[in-house]
């Protein structure tokens, strides 16, 4: 059977044979999103993780391994950029975790997800709650160096990649990153990171490195002023 395609009121024939044509290349997208998707499930066993990394949560102090639940063996950590140089946290990464807060208890069924920050605890839990995050699991990195070893700054980048990224001598950021891990027999694992976050810069490219994770970017794109300039923010009065 042929392909059938839709007709919106008052569409004109130029209007439809453009769209069934955009039709084909999204088509293609979501086959390629596909592709990617399995091979990124494919890939061989990542590093051991060679620290149990300790946290500090609202509970109190908690280890790397102590985030997996029982029968939950994938844990995914997203570094928060609200470290205690930040009079406030990143709006980009705010944004970002407003719609996960309402994700979470759906994500908590099926994977471990946390999310990791500089400032002590106690300041996290007071922006949440200012915020009106009920879901997230935030936790102070407590002067650890999971974001140096998982690159959730820049203090572990190479002299080149510090180039590549036009990072400044002494300039240090940490950066939005979004890892996974596994748990296995034999320990925990590392099996992928948003290392689009560090590939360089293309012009007419936004990183996009979280995007398939972002509504807000997602919903733009699919309207006809599309991203344009617009960046978000904590507040808009």
């Amino acid at each position: 059977m042929s392909l059938q395609h839709l007709a919106f009121p008052n569409e004109s024939p130029a209007y439809r044979a453009a769209r069934n044509a955009l039709l084909e290349e999204e088509m293609a997208l979501r086959r390629q999103v596909e592709r990617v998707a399995a091979r990124r499930r494919a890939l061989p066993p990542g590093g051991a993780v060679k620290d149990d990394y300790r946290f500090v949560g609202p509970g109190g102090p908690v280890t790397l391994s102590g985030l997996f639940a029982p029968g939950k063996d994938t844990l995914a950590v997203y570094s928060f950029m609200f470290g205690p140089e930040r009079a406030r946290p990143c709006p980009g990464c705010t944004h970002f975790l407003d719609a996960l807060d309402g994700q979470v208890r759906h994500v908590d069924q099926r994977i471990n997800f946390v999310v990791a920050a500089k400032s002590p605890i106690g300041r996290l839990t007071d922006f949440a709650e200012a915020r009106g995050w009920t879901g997230l699991h935030l936790l102070s990195t407590d002067g650890n160096d999971y974001d140096r070893d998982y690159f959730g700054d820049s203090a572990g980048l190479s002299a080149a990649m510090r180039e590549q990224q036009d990072f400044k001598p002494g300039e240090e950021w940490d950066m939005p990153m979004l890892n996974v891990f596994r748990r296995e027999a034999v320990g925990v694992r590392h099996t992928w990171g948003s290392e689009l976050l560090y590939v360089p810069p293309e012009p007419g490219q936004q990183y996009r490195h979280n995007d398939l994770l972002d509504p807000m970017w997602n919903l733009f794109d699919l309207t006809p002023e599309g991203r344009g300039d617009f960046n978000p923010k904590l507040d808009y009065g």
